[in-house]
Formats: C-alpha cells, structure tokens, sequence
C-alpha cells in the first residue's frame, strides 16, 4: 500500500499527490517544485484571489498532457475549502455553478495540488459580485504579431490614460500579450465597466489602425493585436498574477513597472524559478491594483 504524504497546513490535513510527476518536462520542474513555488509567493498572490470565484486549468499529466477547465469544485473538495454558488436560467432550467474561493494557504495549496497550473479570478469579489473592482484591458497578438506590438500599444494606453487622470498597472499575460488593470471604486456594473473599456480600445483602435483592432472575427485580426474589452464580462476571467503558464521555461503571468515596459521586457525574463526572488527584492508591484479607487463617472 503506498502512503500519501499529509501535511498540516493551518490546522488542516492536506494528502499530497503525484509530488514526483514533472509537470514542464524540459525545465524538469515537477510537481512537488509547482507546490513549493505557491508556497514562497503565497503573501504575495493570496490577496488577489481572496474572495473571488476562482477558474482553474488543470495539467494532471503535466503541459503536454490532457488538460481541462474547471469552474465548479470536485466533489472530493474538503469540507473547509471556502465556496460561493453562482445562480443562473437558461431554457427553463435553473443552474448552480460552485465556485471555490482561495483565501489562505491551505486551499492555495489544494489548488496547487490539484495541478491548477493556471488560477484564474473573476473581475469582482463576492461581496459586491455586480461591481468589478478593476478595468481590465487584455492586449492579445494575433498571427504575425508578437509582444512588441503588445508593448508599444501599452505605453500607448498608459499616456491615454494619464492625460485623463488615470493610473493602469500593467503585467505580462505570461504567453505573448500584456494586460493593463485600470482599479476603480466597486461600484459600476459589468456594462458600465465594459462601455469604460470599449472606448479607449476604439481610441487606440482609430490612433494606430495598422496595429491594433476590436475586431470580432478572428479572420480579420490577422497582423495586430487585439484590444479585447469584451473580458469585461461577469464571470470572464484574465490569468491571475504570478500565475504560471503550461509552456517550456515555465513563464508566470508578471507585473511590471512602466518604466521597465519602457526598458523592453519579454515575458520569458519571469519564470517560477526566479519570481520568487523578485518578489523578495520588490514587492508586489500589483499591490495598489488592489488599493487605489478611480472613479469613471465622466466616461459613461
């Protein structure tokens, strides 16, 4: 009989699985490593996940194997992991989606060991669930373009937004794309947060039309970036900070500072081995995403 190891993680048994299966086969990095990882920014990343319904993608079999999504929590769940219940029709028929939510290191933890290689937070928190607490604007290249587009059109997003009074903290997607949070009083619905968004996409969108789009079809998309506002959705969900991505050099979604953007950063420069020292070294540079309140009155 093989025995699972259990450790106690505030006053709660934990049994940890598979801890020697390697979950990005080319940097060796196994399992047991992804869990560590989680375990030295857990400071750090708890407050971005706290309270919000959380979306995972679960690698089992490592980034090369079969993946899934996964919204509602297994029924294997513990009794103690923390949930919230989103209701909704359709056709008639009523439907109950259980999320879990990640507000300390034991269901951080869980998470980890049930391969969540990406954790993915809803915009909103569940104590005011209608009112996202940040703008969030998603640069994605398409084909024939690359992060240096997605960078440019960034500095360009961030010069808007300071000549309106806003503040936007930008951080890599860990993939190809940028995201820029813009944070605001949790008080403005989904569509007033998505009207907000739309129409600084569609002034970049007319500023550089040989670079970026709002364009729906995909076909259409090809050689810009996409400024996709519509992740303004209640229960749409962007890759979490300092979550990893399923790619070869296990890269993690990073916030960075402007002036480092400016320098010319490329996504592959933040990885899981290294995160946690520049954590150390600098801090959460996403903190005040959490922090300051902007308030967006004057645009809708």
């Amino acid at each position: 009989m093989a025995f699972l190891p259990v450790v106690i993680v505030e006053n709660e048994k934990l049994a940890l699985t598979n801890l020697s299966k390697v979950m990005w086969p080319e940097d060796n990095i196994t399992k047991a490593n992804f869990i560590d990882y989680y375990v030295r920014i857990a400071p750090y990343v708890l407050p971005h996940l706290k309270d919000r319904p959380m979306v995972f993608t679960r690698y089992p079999d490592g980034i090369y194997g079969k993946a899934f999504y996964q919204k509602n929590i297994p029924d294997y769940a513990p009794e103690w992991l923390r949930t919230y219940d989103e209701e909704s029709f359709a056709g008639g028929r009523r439907k109950v989606v259980r999320y879990a939510l990640i507000d300390d290191m034991k269901s951080l933890l869980w998470a980890a060991n049930q391969a969540s290689l990406e954790m993915h937070p809803w915009l909103s928190r569940v104590g005011t669930i209608e009112y996202p607490d940040f703008v969030v604007f998603d640069l994605d290249p398409m084909e024939n373009t690359d992060f240096e587009d997605a960078r440019q059109l960034a500095l360009a997003l961030k010069k808007l937004l300071e000549i309106e009074g806003l503040t936007g903290f930008p951080k890599t997607s860990g993939a190809t794309g940028i995201q820029v949070y813009v944070p605001i009083e949790p008080r403005y619905t989904y569509r007033e947060v998505r009207v907000f968004a739309e129409f600084f996409c569609r002034v970049l969108e007319r500023t550089f039309p040989e670079k970026a789009t709002t364009e729906r079809s995909i076909k259409k998309r090809r050689g810009k970036v996409y400024l996709d506002y519509l992740q303004n959705i209640k229960g749409k969900t962007l890759i979490a900070p300092y979550s990893p991505r399923p790619i070869a050099g296990a890269p993690v979604s990073a916030p960075v500072t402007w002036d480092e953007l400016e320098g010319g950063v490329r996504p592959s420069m933040f990885n899981i081995k290294n995160m946690p020292g520049r954590l150390e070294k600098m801090g959460d540079l996403f903190k005040d995403v959490l922090e300051v309140k902007q308030r967006i009155d004057r645009w809708l």
